[in-house]
């Protein structure tokens, strides 16, 4: 693996670590509900990072006036994710709203590369997303017991975090997809975050009051916008540079693992066998994406190959 996709995939999994947090930090916050947590997270944190980025921005904006709709529509997504991600945690627990959104963000992903770019995708993505859904549903399965939810409120969490899912793939994809056509890293980042931040402003307005009802929630919604959402999706952007969105969605399926042991260590919850053989199937799938010696399609990397043995000249 080269030093640059290595560096994509190490700010990855330092991503997903800092998200893995929010459910355990979320538990602090009681009185806040999903929306007001979601839109004082990543609202604020997008237009934080609009605001770091503003020369980028001003840099790139030829760039991106000729792609306004693709900032629009990945602007809108990241308005959406926060309020089904945390409403799907709110309904089912942490384990059903984490595991569903993040398990089928990979598979969402894959779609839009195969489906809007005519990708095929590599085996080893493949072999990796499988092993991830599975340890994610074993671990979620080993949770269940412990839900107080009724069977109305887990079909609600599933197809929010269906949703939630849908929304991430789409918004990696038009991010990837922006400085693939020329927007620099900061500029991508800043003009989709900042304008989904701009969209959850009026969302925080309605619902935010608990937030600032007392120190403790406080303290919440400022770490959790500070350092999940600005320092996560900073890091997350910069992986983005360097790793396809399919390969990013697929290695922060770690995210569900973090928030089990989390859950276990900080808010006394208990994981059962089934969870543990999980834990250790979602380490496998991570293992699988570091050590794969390129993330490319085999009918790809045979064409590489075969370019090179007749002297052909290969951008990447």
């Amino acid at each position: 693996m080269n030093q640059g996709r290595l560096a994509g995939v190490a700010a990855i999994l330092t991503t997903s670590f800092l998200w893995g947090t929010t459910g355990t930090a979320a538990t602090f916050a009681p009185d806040a509900g999903p929306l007001a947590i979601g839109a004082a997270a990543l609202g604020i944190g997008g237009l934080l990072q609009a605001a770091i980025a503003i020369p980028a921005l001003r840099g790139s904006w030829s760039i991106l006036r000729t792609n306004a709709a693709m900032v629009a529509a990945g602007a809108v997504a990241v308005a959406i994710y926060p309020l089904a991600f945390y409403s799907s945690m709110h309904l089912g627990g942490v384990a059903i709203g984490t595991v569903v959104s993040l398990a089928s963000a990979p598979l969402a992903s894959g779609v839009l590369e195969r489906v809007l770019e005519r990708r095929a995708l590599s085996r080893w993505w493949m072999l990796a997303t499988v092993l991830g859904v599975t340890g994610g549903l074993l671990l979620c399965l080993s949770r269940l017991s412990q839900l107080p939810s009724s069977a109305l409120a887990t079909g609600a969490s599933i197809v929010l975090g269906l949703l939630a899912g849908g929304t991430y793939a789409a918004y990696s994809w038009v991010v990837h997809r922006l400085m693939q056509n020329g927007a620099g890293r900061a500029a991508s980042m800043g003009a989709v975050f900042g304008t989904g931040g701009a969209l959850l402003v009026p969302v925080l307005l309605i619902t935010g009051a608990p937030l600032v009802a007392s120190a403790e929630s406080f303290v919440v919604a400022s770490y959790m916008a500070l350092i999940p959402m600005f320092l996560g999706y900073f890091l997350f952007g910069y992986g983005l540079s360097r790793v396809k969105p399919s390969t990013a969605t697929t290695l922060t399926l770690s995210e569900p693992a973090v928030a089990a042991i989390l859950a276990v260590v900080v808010v006394g919850e208990r994981l059962t066998a089934a969870g543990w053989v999980g834990l250790g199937v979602i380490s496998a799938a991570l293992v699988v994406l570091v050590l794969a010696p390129t993330n490319i399609p085999q009918a790809e990397s045979d064409g590489v190959r075969g370019a090179r043995r007749s002297g052909g000249v290969i951008r990447t």
